[in-house]
């Protein structure tokens, strides 16, 4: 069954969140299964809405839920689709890793740079961008399944994915940080 990385940066995304918590209510993720990280400030939120609902939020079908989860690249490895915000790192990682992706740019942020760097992969059909405030748990989980339900269009946004990837891109952004001190 394929698996969905759903995470919404290191302190979760709000927004996200609330269209997972949709599709957990309308238990619409029957085809994949998800791998959600909440961020650590909404587990503990997300766990009480569930338990309104009278769900356990360790036993949720098709879905592992955590606060954070830290070998994140090994994660990002063995999924077949990611969907996150698309901060300039996050971007990079789903990159370099070879993932199709559905982003959701942080909205009202300097000069839109999560748009444009959505944009970057969805230029090449690497990924698709569903904007904030047209996000809920149908068009989420619709994207989600035209994704892994075809596996060639998944193997093939995943391999223009890595035709943006960039090496060694840690040392690259320490040494233009070394080099701007410098000029100081």
């Amino acid at each position: 069954m394929p698996i969905a990385l759903v995470f919404g940066g290191s302190q979760g995304a709000r927004r996200i969140n609330q269209a997972i918590m949709e599709m957990i209510k309308s238990e619409s993720n029957k085809n994949y299964q998800m791998i959600w990280a909440t961020g650590p400030k909404q587990y503990d939120i997300v766990k009480e809405e569930l338990e309104n609902e009278h769900k356990n939020i360790n036993h949720i079908k098709n879905m592992k839920i955590f606060p954070y989860i830290y070998n994140m690249e090994e994660i990002m490895n063995i999924v077949d689709v990611i969907v996150a915000r698309s901060g300039a790192m996050t971007i990079t990682e789903i990159a370099k890793v070879g993932k199709p992706s559905i982003l959701v740019p942080l909205p009202n942020v300097s000069h839109d740079h999560q748009l444009y760097n959505a944009k970057v992969l969805q230029n090449i059909d690497a990924a698709d961008i569903i904007l904030d405030n047209e996000l809920d748990g149908k068009k989420l989980n619709a994207n989600i399944e035209k994704i892994v339900l075809d596996k060639n269009r998944c193997q093939k946004m995943g391999e223009k994915a890595l035709t943006v990837a960039t090496d060694d891109v840690e040392n690259k952004i320490y040494e233009q940080v070394v080099e701007t001190i410098r000029k100081q």
